[in-house]
């Protein structure tokens, strides 16, 4: 049975980590490289505000092994611009650029932002009938009446025919308040930020194409997540046995603990199906200190 499952976080430059998630002394030109060896693929948030030159592809090809993903998010000036269709040359302009990650490209993915309703499902069907078939994507939406019974089951419909994903926003563990008192400073404030910029949307398991794109936006302490990924644990194992690729991203309020949510994940999901350990579990005996995040 072939089984693929993929762990990331939103960036890989983040300074915070060094001496924890990155060895002491990683300097940032190394960061990458750190860390594929930990985890296995990135969301790719920097191409939503900057379309990378070739010479920086190469880069990230040079620091990473070929069974690492980048999942690039499509950049602000197509998806944030009005309607889809008057950007499709520019889209699939962005598909050129990015083509030579050859084996590292995962799948791409598209964030409507908020104002962007199913009165425009005719753009976002054109648009999605435009794009390469070879090429994987995923769709965001966050207007809520996206989350309606009838739009909802016409956007998984046109997703579903088109071989592509629903991403799956998770903002539940950020939208309690268990668990704030134990959290100071900067942490609680970026938590804050958090509730208030990240999308409150229902969490619907459901799969429109054969790969599944999951954005989960976790609690700065590990254990008020744990539940949750239990839910999504028991949803992930059925669907990668019936060999759907998967692809988890974990953020955190403040970034610090994004890698050890990805760990957990991954920990819970191995004690029911034999998947591939984390190529950070397999370096571990190389770093003789390695804290907790938490």
């Amino acid at each position: 049975m072939r089984m693929s499952i993929y762990f990331g976080c939103p960036v890989w430059s983040f300074k915070g980590w060094v001496g924890n998630f990155y060895p002491k002394g990683t300097k940032s030109t190394e960061f990458l490289r750190e860390y594929a060896r930990r985890l296995t693929a990135i969301e790719g948030n920097t191409t939503f505000y900057a379309v990378p030159a070739f010479k920086t592809l190469a880069a990230w090809i040079e620091q990473t092994p070929e069974t690492f993903r980048f999942c690039p998010k499509i950049p602000k000036a197509i998806s944030h611009n009005g309607n889809l269709l008057d950007y499709v040359d520019r889209a699939l302009q962005f598909v050129d650029v990015m083509k030579p990650l050859a084996s590292r490209l995962g799948p791409m993915f598209l964030q409507l932002p908020p104002s962007y309703s199913p009165r425009l499902m005719d753009d976002l069907s054109k648009f999605l009938e435009a794009w390469p078939a070879e090429i994987k994507l995923a769709v965001e939406v966050r207007h809520l009446d996206w989350f309606d019974a009838p739009h909802r089951v016409s956007l998984n419909q046109l997703l579903e025919s088109r071989n592509m994903a629903r991403v799956v926003i998770d903002t539940r563990p950020i939208r309690s308040l268990k668990g704030d008192a134990a959290i100071e400073g900067s942490v609680y404030e970026s938590l804050l930020e958090a509730r208030e910029n990240k999308p409150d949307v229902p969490v619907f398991f459901e799969r429109t194409g054969n790969f599944i794109f999951l954005r989960f936006i976790g609690h700065p302490e590990l254990e008020h997540n744990l539940g949750l990924i239990d839910e999504w644990v028991d949803y992930l194992v059925p669907q990668v046995e019936q060999n759907a690729d998967a692809f988890i991203f974990c953020h955190t309020p403040d970034t610090m603990n994004s890698p050890d949510i990805c760990r957990e994940f991954h920990r819970r999901i191995a004690e029911k199906i034999n998947i591939p350990p984390l190529p950070w579990d397999e370096i571990q005996p190389d770093i003789p200190e390695q804290p907790s995040l938490f």
